[in-house]
């Protein structure tokens, strides 16, 4: 795990931006305490290095060049197939000089180029590059694990792990995009290629660039999700290649040279990977649990400690404070480059540094939901499809996957979203699919009422919706479930694993996500649908494929957290009170133009820090004073 940069050029000498590139790579010195290298090609690129030594220690050092200096490669992740690879090569002549998965990747560029990146297994950022073309690759993981921005500088193509390494070159300017400002407001994430920067852009998950000096030539997208259906196999041979396959995924995603954990939640997903994981070791393993003291509805540690005594872990636990939460968010902020999604970021960052002081590697169960169809909006709209389909007689999916008989006994599991349930219904009632999930995730009704008549006036939902569209509506798919989590996938997850990137690098931790393996993902979305939501049951297949596994106390679990903080609570009175007011209610804020002030004050004093407008107006005030301030 670590960080990089490029410059390139096509022909303009770049011996000026030697000290430029040793500020960029001090922007991300986080992600790679372990070391720093560079590489200057005249008149071509500059490419830099920061490391974190997880695969061969002693040899693995970035940039690796070739043996006789033609190509170059900076690489941030891991290959976790590196040895299968790295024995195929040998076969084919190939002779190494180190163990690390970094010479396998440069040795397969250099005998594939771009074929190689479908080979890979892990998640990956890289930039490759052959002198004697001045012709590069760079390519991103399929579900944007690791994260890669892109923008030009002059007459410079720019990339880095970060936004803020970019921010660092004389010829880029921090500027707000309107356009994924309104994005913000409604999604809480940036659509396509798009971040919150003017001018700076994001590598899409699954695809790869090419080009020669500063000009890209190729945007190609090298995986996506298939949804071809295997209508031949039975339920039980499904849930048996999902086992196997999660316990392949895992085996190759401990392969380490250094100590590794888990986080645990006490959810289904970490707690199986943190099971799958300690079977595996056969020793010990470490795993890394956070909880709040505020009362019970703050803290899943009993489940958390049933998965450590089943699997015979080791248990650590942090317990993070109202001032804590004021110490941090500033700096998480900035961290994350972009405000995104809401205030659980917070004690994923406690955690991560609690974890930080024991292992470099930790294992976390991020994805399942997005996979496995685990989030309860995807039962509240199957409640509306299952209505729709009793009373008017239809079947938008060609037949009904859910009927209102199959999903009443699951009914239970919706007693804590009562506000999602009303604003869900108080509009809209059967319209057609994207429409409705679009209103279960539309955070902009009553957006009008808040934001300042500036700010209002560019906003367009219509414009919105056609950008959701496009995603949702996958055209080889006619099932709900997996248009709904599809859509997530493409931009839900890659935002949550954006934090779970920059909370981990932030304490120079290493983060791995064993459920994110394109095998578990091309199998699940090949399956018949009806397998996946029976009944309106959240991750059937899953829960079947690892009851033998995981706990029955956390398989037959209802109340699903998804680690609360208790901001509500604190906001009435103490340190968190005093910041969230000094922040929103300052003058910089007032003046910002984006909100209206009086709707601040009330947001403060009504709704509860724990609101996520108010979350997203808080953290969207902080990255202005981090970034576009100065």
């Amino acid at each position: 795990m670590c960080g990089l940069v490029a410059i390139h050029s096509s022909g303009r000498p770049l011996d000026d931006r030697l000290g430029v590139l040793d500020v960029m790579l001090s922007r991300i010195a986080h992600r790679g305490p372990d070391g720093e290298g560079k590489v200057h090609i005249p008149n071509q690129v500059l490419l830099g290095h920061r490391r974190l030594a997880i695969i061969d220690l002693d040899h693995g050092a970035q940039p690796m060049c070739s043996r006789d200096n033609r190509y170059s490669l900076v690489f941030n992740g891991e290959i976790y197939n590196y040895l299968e690879l790295r024995q195929t090569l040998i076969q084919n002549g190939q002779h190494f000089e180190t163990f690390s998965d970094t010479e396998v990747l440069l040795k397969l560029l250099i005998q594939e180029g771009t074929q190689a990146i479908s080979r890979l297994n892990g998640m990956f950022a890289f930039i490759f590059h052959d002198r004697d073309a001045n012709y590069w690759i760079a390519a991103r993981d399929p579900f944007g694990i690791k994260p890669l921005y892109y923008t030009h500088g002059g007459d410079e193509l720019l990339f880095a792990s970060e936004i803020k390494a970019l921010l660092a070159h004389p010829a880029i300017k921090a500027k707000r995009d309107e356009t994924a400002l309104h994005q913000y407001l409604a999604l809480q994430f940036c659509l396509d290629e798009r971040t919150l920067f003017s001018g700076i852009n994001k590598v899409n998950p699954g695809f790869y660039f090419t080009g020669h000096g500063s000009v890209i030539e190729k945007k190609i997208c090298y995986w996506d999700t298939n949804y071809q259906i295997d209508h031949y196999h039975t339920e039980d041979y499904f849930v048996d290649r999902v086992r196997t396959t999660l316990d392949d995924s895992i085996r190759l995603q401990l392969r380490s040279d250094v100590p590794l954990g888990g986080y645990l939640s006490g959810g289904l997903d970490s707690s199986l990977v943190c099971t799958l994981a300690a079977q595996h070791l056969g020793i010990p393993l470490s795993m890394f649990h956070g909880r709040f003291a505020e009362g019970p509805e703050y803290d899943e540690s009993a489940y958390a400690k049933v998965v450590v005594e089943n699997a015979k872990g080791v248990y650590y636990e942090v317990v993070p404070t109202a001032q804590d939460f004021v110490d941090s968010l500033p700096g998480l902020i900035y961290a994350l480059d972009e405000p995104l999604a809401g205030p659980g970021l917070f004690p994923q960052f406690a955690v991560s540094k609690l974890a930080s002081q024991h292992v470099k590697v930790v294992l976390g169960g991020q994805g399942g939901d997005e996979i496995f169809g685990g989030y309860a909006r995807y039962l509240v709209g199957y409640l509306e499809q299952a209505l729709k389909g009793a009373i008017f007689e239809t079947g938008e999916e060609g037949k009904h996957l859910v009927t209102l008989e199959s999903i009443i006994p699951q009914l239970s599991l919706l007693k804590q979203y009562r506000p999602l349930l009303s604003q869900f219904w108080s509009k809209g009632l059967f319209e057609d699919m994207d429409a409705r999930y679009f209103h279960l995730i539309d955070r902009s009704p009553g957006l009008h009422t808040v934001l300042h008549p500036e700010a209002w006036s560019g906003f367009d939902k219509e414009n919105l919706f056609a950008d959701f569209q496009k995603v949702f509506n996958h055209p080889d798919t006619q099932s709900y479930i997996n248009k709904m989590t599809h859509f997530d996938q493409k931009t839900l997850l890659p935002a949550l694993l954006q934090i779970e990137d920059r909370v981990s690098m932030a304490v120079s931790l290493e983060s791995r996500v064993p459920l994110l393996d394109t095998r578990i993902v091309d199998l699940v979305t090949t399956m018949p649908p009806p397998l996946k939501f029976q009944g309106g049951r959240s991750k059937h297949i899953l829960k079947k494929a690892v009851r033998s596994i995981v706990p029955p106390v956390i398989l037959a679990r209802k109340d699903k957290m998804g680690f609360p903080v208790p901001l509500g609570e604190w906001l009435r009175q103490g340190p968190v009170r005093d910041f969230v007011g000094d922040v929103l209610l300052g003058r910089a804020s007032r003046e910002r133009c984006i909100y209206q002030p009086e709707a601040l004050e009330a947001m403060f004093t009504d709704q509860g820090v724990g609101g996520r407008r108010l979350w997203g107006a808080l953290c969207l005030e902080l990255w202005h004073k981090n970034f576009i301030d100065g």
